[in-house]
């Protein structure tokens, strides 16, 4: 059993992925606050106040006006706003938050800016790992700020050992080549660890920037490049949405010359997987090794995770 010395301590989480981390070293009991976005566990955030907005209405927005959006708070306008009222009420000691984009989540400076009427200065942890490893450092950091003893280390070793069992299972498989398209209009490849997830499934994704930001990219890099994997994994899009605004894809120029399409090889992820830096990335990695090797990671893919683009681009399909 790990020990557990923070007695009081009072969490406010202002990342997905650091609520998730939370409720993976079963902290949960001491979050106090979280962010809008912070949507699981489900069970555990329903009961808990959010501490910030955001200035735009993704849900009323195309993704081409989100993309502009975001390009905006790039350039130095941030789309959060922390309550510092709530802020204050929730008295909380360690703050977890993020440096890594400013317009994904609320970032450190936004925190700054909403604890200078505190009267005290909480800890404030910012999480930016571009990598698996240290994603999974993250989760000793949070243990450690948030006074555990001896923390996690038999959690941290469960996760490594899942990607070490994917990694020798797929190691002499084939290769396919794999486009990851973090966002669809205009199209973007994915970045940080997500080319990594992809080389551990089994695959390559040469478009991808390991272990750096995601970048807008030329859809005719993307026709010259002839991925035979198609993953579409907008940030911050749900699946459902992504199926809405498949036309957006199907109607670039050669998209029916595309390997991927023609055998069938494209498919919507859980952007939750793929996009925040928590333990559920691992879930992500596994989820692409069934992709890609389907002969060889038989287990089902559950329909929450990634489905199929019908052939006809209308629908999602469940994973054969």
């Amino acid at each position: 059993m790990t020990a557990y010395t923070g007695a009081g301590v009072r969490i406010v989480s202002l990342l997905p992925a650091a609520t998730e981390i939370v409720c993976l070293l079963g902290l949960e009991e001491h979050l106090v606050g979280i962010s809008d976005d912070s949507d699981w566990p489900v069970h555990v955030v329903k009961r808990l106040p959010v501490l910030n907005t955001i200035s735009i209405d993704t849900t009323q927005m195309t993704s081409a006006e989100i993309d502009a959006s975001a390009s905006d708070g790039h350039s130095g306008a941030s789309l959060y706003h922390v309550d510092p009222v709530l802020l204050r009420n929730l008295k909380p000691d360690l703050i977890l938050t993020q440096e890594i984009c400013e317009v994904c989540a609320v970032s450190r400076r936004d925190v700054e800016v909403a604890t200078r009427t505190l009267g005290y200065t909480p800890q404030i942890l910012s999480l930016s790992p571009v990598t698996l490893d240290q994603v999974l450092d993250d989760i000793s950091l949070v243990a450690n700020s948030a006074g555990m003893h001896s923390p996690e280390p038999e959690i941290t070793a469960g996760l490594r050992q899942r990607l070490s069992l994917v990694r020798a299972r797929a190691a002499d498989l084939p290769r396919p080549r794999v486009f990851c398209m973090e966002w669809l209009d205009p199209p973007y490849t994915a970045g940080h660890w997500v080319p990594e997830m992809v080389a551990l499934a089994g695959g390559s994704d040469e478009l991808g920037t390991p272990a750096g930001p995601s970048r807008r990219i030329a859809w005719d890099d993307v026709v010259a490049y002839a991925p035979e994997v198609l993953v579409l994994m907008p940030c911050s899009l749900e699946l459902e949405r992504v199926a809405s605004e498949f036309h957006l894809v199907r109607s670039l120029p050669n998209w029916t010359q595309l390997a991927a399409v023609q055998s069938g090889q494209v498919y919507a992820g859980n952007t939750h997987l793929f996009s925040r830096s928590g333990p559920r990335l691992v879930d992500g990695v596994e989820t692409l090794a069934r992709i890609l090797h389907p002969e060889t990671f038989d287990q089902p893919i559950p329909p929450h995770q990634a489905s199929k683009i019908s052939p006809d681009g209308q629908r999602l399909e469940p994973y054969q």
